[in-house]
């Protein structure tokens, strides 16, 4: 599944980052950043809409009613998918997939494609689940936090081939979902923050000073690698103006290695230019970190060879 971005729902709107996708199959993700205060803006049948996003050229949006969609279910959360375009004559026939986004048992393209399509078209624009979840069940369950939670829409706009080829499960687990679930929640923590700002965030200091410059050093890289996939190219370029702070004997072959990988130009020469000094250079060599290098990127040893010679 594709990204197809980003809204955050604070009060009683949306911002956030779209991103179009041109594959019929992608995802969406809705936080709800503040869910106390959109239960008091949105009465029942009051919804708040995310971002408009794109995928398998078509429009769509995400409906979300923090009372409920009507009277009938006004103890729960509901929530809706909508075809955003207009004059949709030849119904199109869509899986979709509402869930948390730590639900990764949910998010797989085979579970999804295995529930029954729905026909969207301009008369019949909007499905979803008038009884998401109880309101109740939702304050008490693990995936409030903070008053915050992130529902994930999955959905594949199913074509010819679909009908007909079934795709194995796939092995990878979700990009965003893996950096919720893992150690790299700080990560996805900023890349929020920045969606939010358009600036740089702060990492949180939760180490000793000693070692601070070490850990945010890491926290760049993970940071940059996530900008460049989510093609933040503004963040990307922040991260690397940062991390040219942080070039050192310890960190020089790593953060060379990363960006070449992300191809941040920048950033490789202030890494050559480091290695370009006879002390800097005997040390590396002492310490086997050229042989890193010409395991992980051997392309880069040789660029070094001329930088040297030059």
């Amino acid at each position: 599944m594709s990204f197809a971005g980003v809204s955050l729902i604070g009060d009683d709107r949306a911002i956030g980052h779209s991103i179009s996708v041109a594959t019929p199959s992608g995802y969406h993700l809705l936080v709800v950043n503040g869910y106390s205060r959109t239960k008091e803006a949105a009465p029942n049948g009051t919804m708040i809409s995310s971002l408009p996003f794109m995928i398998g050229g078509h429009c769509w949006c995400i409906r979300y009613y923090p009372n409920g969609y009507s009277s009938r279910c006004a103890d729960y959360v509901s929530l809706f998918l909508v075809l955003v375009d207009k004059n949709i004559s030849t119904a199109l026939k869509v899986h979709k997939r509402f869930s948390f986004v730590d639900e990764l048992e949910k998010q797989d393209s085979v579970h999804i494609r295995a529930k029954k399509p729905r026909n969207y078209s301009s008369t019949d624009s909007s499905w979803g689940h008038k009884k998401f979840m109880k309101r109740d069940e939702l304050e008490k369950s693990k995936h409030l936090k903070n008053d915050c939670f992130t529902i994930r829409c999955d959905l594949t706009v199913a074509t010819i081939v679909d009908m007909f080829i079934k795709v194995p499960p796939s092995s990878i687990q979700q990009h965003m979902s893996n950096l919720l679930l893992s150690k790299e929640a700080k990560v996805f923590s900023a890349l929020l923050s920045f969606i939010y700002t358009d600036s740089m965030p702060r990492m949180e200091v939760d180490v000793a000073e000693k070692e601070r410059e070490a850990q945010e050093a890491l926290w760049l890289q993970h940071l940059l690698a996530a900008a460049d996939r989510y093609d933040l190219q503004r963040l990307k370029v922040l991260c690397e103006q940062k991390l040219c702070e942080h070039v050192n004997m310890s960190s020089v072959t790593t953060i060379l290695t990363l960006a070449e990988q992300h191809n941040c130009r920048g950033l490789k020469d202030v890494c050559f230019d480091f290695l370009k000094t006879p002390a800097n250079l005997k040390a590396i060599t002492a310490a086997d970190g050229l042989e890193d290098i010409t395991r992980t990127c051997p392309s880069l040893l040789k660029e070094l060879i001329a930088k040297l010679a030059s």
